[in-house]
């Protein structure tokens, strides 16, 4: 694990600064320079201009500045990236990677199967991470969420039905009994790493671009350090809450993981914007 931390860190030394921390910090030449290898050397000027407008003004940044000024109350755009930090968790996906060992044990395979299993997830979910990343800027941030939004609600809601249906024999649920019949292990199995597919495409890699895009520069530290945060606890009430959902039934766990994919479709639907060819300082609360 030293290993690929070490090689993390060098890697990480490599990183520009952001242009916009920068002029922040009154470092206008390190901005362009780092502008100019972004962009070019066209319009640079200007580019700066707008940045050093969208980020003017009289006091330091603070958490006050989630607020919309004329109202004094939380934009509603923290209240989307909010939303679309929680719903990434919320659909159940790191209990696929944390506990799948146990869980296909709990169903009836063996440990070297589970095993296996949890391989072939984890390959898929990079795999389809490559994907995202080679098709988020021609087909956007939005439809990518609302098409891997209704992959997980179905993927989920299949493995619910399997699971809710199966009879439990002393504590483990006997597919075979399930409404598929003997197909039901099967089905479950891909549906849960069509499930992955659908995450790994979608609101794994495209929550956190939209959460670097969405903010205007004034609130945009603030709004996302909050959402991250909100992230992580997210991920620990889904972690702490499956076993006991386990115990009570595997079709009750996969249930309200879908009804949070379904909820998130309605979310991106309603409430997100498409960032896709926009400017920081396009953004506004």
């Amino acid at each position: 694990m030293v290993i690929p931390a070490v090689a993390y860190g060098l890697l990480a030394l490599t990183i520009p600064e952001s242009p916009r921390y920068l002029i922040a910090k009154h470092r206008v030449a390190e901005a362009r320079e780092i502008l100019s290898g972004l962009l070019g050397p066209t319009n640079i000027d200007a580019k700066i201009t707008r940045i050093q407008e969208s980020m003017e003004r009289e006091q330091e940044p603070s958490w006050q500045d989630l607020k919309v000024p004329a109202t004094g109350k939380i934009a509603t755009i923290v209240w989307v990236g909010l939303a679309l930090s929680v719903f990434q968790q919320f659909v159940g996906i790191n209990v696929i990677f944390y506990y799948s060992n146990i869980l296909w044990e709990a169903v009836g395979f063996t440990e070297d199967q589970s095993f296996v299993i949890t391989v072939i997830s984890a390959t898929i979910n990079i795999l389809t991470t490559l994907i995202a990343i080679a098709t988020i800027d021609r087909i956007g941030r939005k439809p990518l969420l609302i098409i891997g939004s209704a992959g997980m609600t179905i993927t989920l809601g299949t493995m619910s039905l399997i699971f809710g249906t199966a009879t439990v024999v002393d504590g483990t649920p006997d597919l075979s009994t399930a409404v598929l019949g003997s197909a039901s292990a099967d089905v479950a199995l891909v549906a849960a790493n069509l499930f992955v597919v659908a995450f790994g495409t979608s609101w794994g890699p495209v929550v956190w671009v939209l959460l670097g895009e969405m903010f205007p520069n004034r609130m945009r530290a603030a709004a996302l350090s909050l959402a991250a945060g909100a992230q992580w606890v997210a991920n620990w009430v889904i972690t702490v809450s499956f076993p006991t959902l386990k115990d009570i039934g595997l079709g009750l766990a996969y249930g309200l993981y879908a009804a949070f994919a379904l909820l998130s479709f309605f979310l991106v639907l309603r409430f997100t914007e498409e960032t896709k060819g926009r400017q920081l300082e396009d953004m506004h609360a």
